[in-house]
């Protein structure tokens, strides 16, 4: 975004939980056309200030989009600013506390708790890692938040924030190296 005296400036991307549901929420930033809000699905477990691993929860606070990675079979990304990779048959997240390779990218097989990222759903089609509990992991601190695509239904997440494809890619084109995501109360 284009800060006083033509500078570019970071970009807070803002989402904020429902009062009435805190399994849904908003996603709002500043789009070229101006200031653009859609739902998304957070955590199972709705917000929480104090994340560990597995309890559902999506973790409050401002986290950095680190990189963005794609099924490269399924979608075309807009030109970015962020890095980005293809996500390949082989490659998973690593969610063991116990492991060194804890809340990072790994290629499989590896004997430690992991997720795959190449999905047969659409969910990881486009996935932004976040700077959260990363530099350096904390175990048991909460691995694998992402921003990705939502499901038809809104569905809560395992702890992600979630939103439709065709969101994604429209905020995607509007991000910056230096923007973060805030998770916000209700």
């Amino acid at each position: 975004m284009m800060g006083a005296g033509g500078y570019i400036t970071a970009m807070d991307i803002l989402v904020t939980a429902q009062t009435i549901n805190p399994q849904l929420g908003t996603l709002s930033w500043l789009s070229p056309d101006g200031q653009r809000t859609v739902p998304c699905a957070l955590g199972r477990a709705g917000l929480s200030a104090n994340k560990r691993e597995g309890d559902g929860a999506t973790p409050i606070g401002r986290f950095p989009l680190r990189r963005v990675l794609y099924r490269a079979d399924r979608v075309a990304l807009p030109t970015l600013s962020l890095p980005a990779a293809a996500i390949e048959p082989g490659d998973g997240w690593c969610d063991d506390p116990t492991s060194s390779d804890y809340n990072r990218q790994v290629r499989l097989p590896i004997g430690a708790s992991h997720e795959h990222l190449w999905r047969l759903d659409s969910l990881y089609d486009i996935v932004v890692v976040l700077g959260h509990n990363d530099d350096p992991p904390v175990a048991g601190a909460g691995s694998a938040i992402f921003l990705h695509v939502a499901s038809a239904d809104y569905r809560p997440t395992e702890g992600c924030v979630a939103v439709a494809r065709d969101d994604l890619l429209a905020l995607l084109a509007a991000c910056q190296t230096g923007d973060s995501l805030a998770i916000n109360p209700a």
